[in-house]
């Protein structure tokens, strides 16, 4: 993985100084220095193979499966939060938070870690949620758990004993609508300056922002190794890893700044 290009740098910085309000997208890529892995979604860390119990991931993690069969989603919904344990929040989100203290700030996030709200960003769009909240499908039941090992699983409610699900869009489910209206109001705010973070924008919610932005001239930064969907349409590419990247956005735009 390459370091962070200086030139291109030094111009994030520059546009930061002209910026009031900035929006960063960010994907599992974020989190990737906090020791959790990439994956599409919150799936793909099985890459293309299917489950043991021959499902795709895809279906295993599915609201029709959690329906019908709760064990096999909460067996792999178990998996992939014991990817996150122990881990905590890196510098990437540590420096997205402290921005808050010079602009306004709005993080549109994929990821169900919770990494973004423990860092301290407090104007914040989980998208897909969060997979330490869970809730009963039946009553008013709702709990914040750190540690999956604690569940029976399938979990049911302590109070109704109905099904109890992580509040996390599964496959095949719609995106909460209160999370889609906190995102097209701050879209209707207007950003002066667009971060797509860690993630290949597979979604159009996620591509959308950044490809509007660079259709209105605003000006958009790509932090990611890879070729993705956005790569196209952004200024400034950044094929370095987030934390990396951003630490030397910020060294630039402090030195700047003083």
């Amino acid at each position: 993985m390459s370091d962070p290009n200086p030139a291109t740098v030094a111009r994030i910085a520059a546009e930061m100084r002209r910026a009031r309000r900035l929006l960063f997208i960010t994907g599992a890529g974020i989190s990737a220095d906090s020791g959790l892995p990439t994956y599409r979604g919150i799936g793909g860390l099985y890459n293309d193979q299917t489950t043991e119990d021959h499902f795709s991931i895809e279906t295993a993690l599915s609201g029709a499966m959690l329906d019908a069969q709760p064990a096999i989603t909460w067996k792999y919904l178990h998996q992939i939060e014991s990817t996150c344990r122990g881990a905590r929040f890196n510098d990437a989100h540590a420096i997205i938070a402290d921005l808050d203290n010079h602009f306004e700030v709005c993080v549109l996030t994929q990821n169900i870690d919770g990494f973004h709200r423990n860092a301290g960003s407090r104007n914040l769009i989980e998208i897909h949620g969060d997979i330490h909240d869970i809730h009963c499908i039946r009553c008013d039941y709702a709990s914040t758990v750190a540690d999956y090992s604690a569940l029976a699983l399938p979990p049911s409610c302590p109070y109704c004993q109905a099904p109890v699900r992580p509040r996390v869009v599964l496959f095949g489910e719609m995106l909460p609508p209160d999370a889609i209206q906190h995102l097209y109001a701050e879209l209707d705010k207007g950003f002066d300056l667009v971060f797509s973070v860690g993630t290949t924008s597979v979604f159009p919610y996620i591509a959308g922002p950044v490809v509007q932005a660079s259709q209105m001239g605003i000006p958009t930064v790509e932090i990611n190794p890879t070729e993705t969907n956005v790569t196209r349409f952004v200024e400034y590419k950044l094929a370095s890893g987030a934390a990396a990247s951003l630490r030397a956005i910020r060294q630039a735009f402090q030195s700047t700044s003083s």
